[in-house]
C-alpha cells in the first residue's frame, strides 16, 4: 500500500511520463505537415495553445480565476523561457550551425536540470547513479546522432554564433524547468490548470510575435495544397503537446523535485523513437536502443533516490 507521500510521488511520475509522451509527438509533426516551415509550425502550435487556454478560461464552469499582475508577469517570463524565446533561439542556432550540434547541446538539458534542481536534503551520492546513467545515455545518443552527421557546415563566425544561440536556448529551457517547479511549489493556491492557461495566453502572444518576425507571409501559407492538414497538426500539437502536456508537467513539477523532473524529461526522447518506429517503420540504431535502456535505468535509479 502506498502512503500519502508515495501516492503523490507516483502521480507526479506518471504525469511527467505522460507529458514526455505528448512532447514526443512533436518530433513526427513536421512529417505530417511537410509544407510548413519550422517557424510557422511552432507559431501555429503555440498560437493554438494560447487560443485553447483562453477558451478554457472563458468557458470553464465554476469560479473563473484571472491572474494578478504579479502572476501575469511570472507567466510572461516563464512562457518566453520555455516556449517562444526558447524556440526562437533554437531556430536561429539551427540556421547558423546546422541541426546536429544544436540538437546535441539541447540534449544535455536533463543533466543541467538534475544538477540545478537537487533538493537540499538529497545527498549527492544518492543522485549520482541516476545522473551518471543519464550522462551515459546522452553520450550514447550523441554517438548515434553523429554517426549520420551531415557535412557542409562552414565553421565561420555564423557557426559559432549559432553555438551561442544553442547554449542560450539550453539555458532558457533549463531555467524554465527549475523556475517553473519552484513557482508551483511555492504557490499552492494556484491550481495547475489556471497556471497552464496563464502560460498558454502568454505563449500565444509570443507565438504571434515569433510568426510576425520570422514566419511566412499569409499568402504563402494559404497557397499550400495541404493547408487543412497543416492546420490540424498545429491544433493537435497545440492542444495535446502544449496545453495538455503543460497541465501534466505542472502536476509533476508541483509533486516532484526539479531534479527528478529533469530525469523524466528523457522520456520525450524515448517516446519520439517509439513513434518514429510505429509511424515510419524506422528501427532505432543499436546505439539508440542502448541509450534508451540506459535512460530507463537512470529513471529508475533517480526514482529510488527520491523516494
Amino acid at each position: 500500500m502506498f502512503d500519502r507521500l508515495g501516492v503523490s510521488l507516483l502521480v507526479g511520475i506518471l504525469a511527467g511520463l505522460a507529458a514526455g509522451a505528448l512532447w514526443g509527438l512533436v518530433f513526427v509533426a513536421p512529417a505530417l505537415a511537410p509544407g510548413l516551415a519550422p517557424v510557422d509550425l511552432a507559431a501555429g502550435r503555440f498560437a493554438s495553445y494560447g487560443l485553447t487556454a483562453l477558451l478554457v478560461m472563458l468557458f470553464a464552469r465554476g469560479q473563473r480565476r484571472w491572474p494578478t499582475w504579479r502572476q501575469l508577469g511570472a507567466a510572461l517570463v516563464l512562457s518566453v523561457l520555455g516556449f517562444s524565446g526558447y524556440y526562437l533561439l533554437l531556430v536561429l542556432s539551427i540556421r547558423d550551425a546546422g541541426v546536429e550540434v544544436p540538437t546535441l547541446i539541447i540534449g544535455t538539458i536533463p543533466i543541467w536540470v538534475m544538477l540545478l534542481g537537487k533538493p537540499q536534503h538529497l545527498l549527492w551520492r544518492s543522485l549520482l547513479p541516476g545522473l551518471c546513467l543519464t550522462i551515459a545515455g546522452v553520450l550514447l545518443m550523441m554517438g548515434a546522432e553523429t554517426g549520420g552527421a551531415a557535412e557542409g557546415v562552414v565553421q565561420g563566425w555564423a557557426y559559432w554564433r549559432g553555438i551561442v544561440f544553442a547554449l542560450l536556448a539550453m539555458g532558457c529551457w533549463t531555467a524554465f524547468a527549475v523556475m517553473n517547479s519552484a513557482w508551483l511549489q511555492h504557490h499552492h493556491d494556484v491550481n495547475v490548470t489556471d497556471w497552464t492557461n496563464w502560460l498558454g495566453v502568454a505563449s500565444g502572444l509570443g507565438a504571434v510575435a515569433l510568426w510576425w518576425v520570422l514566419g511566412s507571409e499569409p499568402k504563402v501559407l494559404l497557397a499550400q495544397v495541404d493547408i487543412a492538414q497543416a492546420a490540424m497538426v498545429c491544433i493537435a500539437t497545440g492542444v495535446g503537446s502544449a496545453w495538455l502536456a503543460t497541465v501534466l508537467w505542472s502536476i509533476a513539477s508541483r509533486r516532484l523535485s526539479a531534479s527528478l523532473c529533469g530525469q523524466l524529461i528523457v522520456s520525450e526522447t524515448l517516446f519520439a523513437l517509439l513513434y518514429a518506429f510505429v509511424g515510419y517503420g524506422v528501427w532505432p540504431q543499436w546505439l539508440q536502443l542502448l541509450a534508451s535502456a540506459v535512460f530507463v535505468l537512470g529513471i529508475v535509479a533517480s526514482i529510488r533516490a527520491h523516494r
